[in-house]
């Protein structure tokens, strides 16, 4: 079975694992560590002391806490990750077995985030390079003894690019038709990264 937020994969075998973990504590406590987790996610600290407290009465070990911490992890940056919205969530979770209370509140905590947590992981993903300015200059020969076609446009972009910290600069002579061709591939790109968005 394919669920949406394991990007229309079928869900991890460890992930399917967890779940009757998550059932052994109480929605509330459910709630908490899920705000716990969303907090780590976000970039702030983590309070393991809290997340203790909250498992002590299910007798959680150290490996069932950790795991709860991994699990509650992939699942919210995964439904963020493919833009899940909370109530799809919530039934696919518990089509995997978590009981409706527990989806319920792990999906309100999800909510609350969901836009924060998908800009941080915007953030986070992996970029190489980022552009950070551009110039253009377009000269047109009309006539030269060094070439034998003329009166065709040459385009000089004069690219600033920043990588890992370091701004350089990158220069690039094109023809207009490949100027065209450039043009096209890059509008084609940006509409599939708006479709995945």
């Amino acid at each position: 079975m394919r669920f949406r937020f394991c990007g229309d994969l079928d869900c991890p075998d460890w992930v399917l694992a967890e779940i009757s973990t998550l059932a052994r504590i109480s929605s509330v406590k459910l709630k908490l560590i899920c705000v716990q987790v969303l907090k780590e996610q976000l970039g702030e600290t983590i309070d393991y002391e809290k997340i203790l407290k909250l498992t002590s009465d299910a007798r959680f070990e150290s490996g069932d806490i950790k795991a709860t911490v991994a699990v509650l992890s992939f699942i919210v940056s995964s439904a963020a990750k493919h833009s899940v919205s909370s109530d799809s969530l919530s039934s696919e979770l518990q089509q995997l077995g978590l009981p409706r209370e527990h989806a319920a509140s792990l999906c309100r905590s999800y909510e609350e985030k969901q836009s924060a947590l998908q800009e941080k992981l915007r953030e986070s993903s992996l970029r190489l390079t980022r552009m950070s300015c551009l110039s253009w200059r377009v000269d047109h020969t009309l006539s030269s003894s060094l070439l034998e076609r003329v009166n065709e446009p040459l385009v000089h972009l004069h690219l600033s690019v920043t990588d890992t910290g370091h701004s350089k600069p990158v220069t690039v002579t094109v023809s207009a038709t490949k100027l065209r061709v450039l043009l096209t591939e890059l509008k084609q790109a940006l509409e599939m990264m708006n479709a995945l968005n």
